[in-house]
């Protein structure tokens, strides 16, 4: 895995580092919605003791960068740069595989399911504040898991039966079902009582 941070970068990120004087700060490249079309990633502080303890460490020269194991496939090649600008300055982080890349059609099925669940289905439920996450493929039927808005959500079975199954079984004719393997009683916010 190799991450870029230009010489521009690293003055800038050294001396915000530096303004909280806080001994042993370091940064964290944090991955949220990875493998999505939403997918974005962020800077946030850490201390060492709060890096995760099988996080990638690049060190810099004032500071180090860590990259969680689960976010290494997302962030590979990606490069951290900052660039002057009339009103200051812009911190840019590139991260061409943040999205996630398309499977091959030779691709095993879970993967594939995965990413259709990920890019087709997926930002349709964001707009409810859910998504749903691939639990597994087992006798022909794709169990998913509710998150979000979706978890307890008193609508979840019909979206599941009447857009979510209809769209996943037109893609992969080989499946024979859609499945919620969520437990729903024990929602925190529903987006439908």
């Amino acid at each position: 895995m190799n991450i870029t941070v230009s010489p521009e970068a690293q003055n800038f990120l050294s001396d915000v580092v530096k303004k909280h004087n806080i001994d042993d700060l370091h940064l964290q490249i944090m991955v949220k919605n990875a493998g999505t079309p939403i997918a974005d990633c962020f800077l946030n502080f850490c201390e060492r003791h709060e890096a995760p303890k099988d996080a990638y460490e690049f060190k810099q020269t004032d500071f180090s960068l860590f990259v969680a194991k689960q976010d290494e496939k997302f962030l590979a090649d990606a490069s951290i740069d900052y660039d002057l600008t009339d009103t200051g300055g812009q911190l840019n982080i590139k991260a061409p595989k943040l999205k996630g890349e398309k499977p091959n059609d030779d691709s095993p099925l879970f993967e594939r399911v995965e990413y259709f669940i990920n890019v087709e289905l997926n930002p349709s439920l964001a707009m409810h504040g859910g998504h749903a996450k691939l639990k597994a493929i087992e006798d022909g039927y794709a169990f998913i898991e509710f998150g979000g808005g979706c978890h307890g959500c008193g609508m979840a079975q019909q979206t599941l039966s009447m857009g979510m199954e209809t769209k996943l079984l037109k893609a992969f004719p080989e499946l024979k079902g859609l499945m919620d393997g969520t437990d729903h009683s024990n929602a925190e916010n529903p987006y439908y009582e």
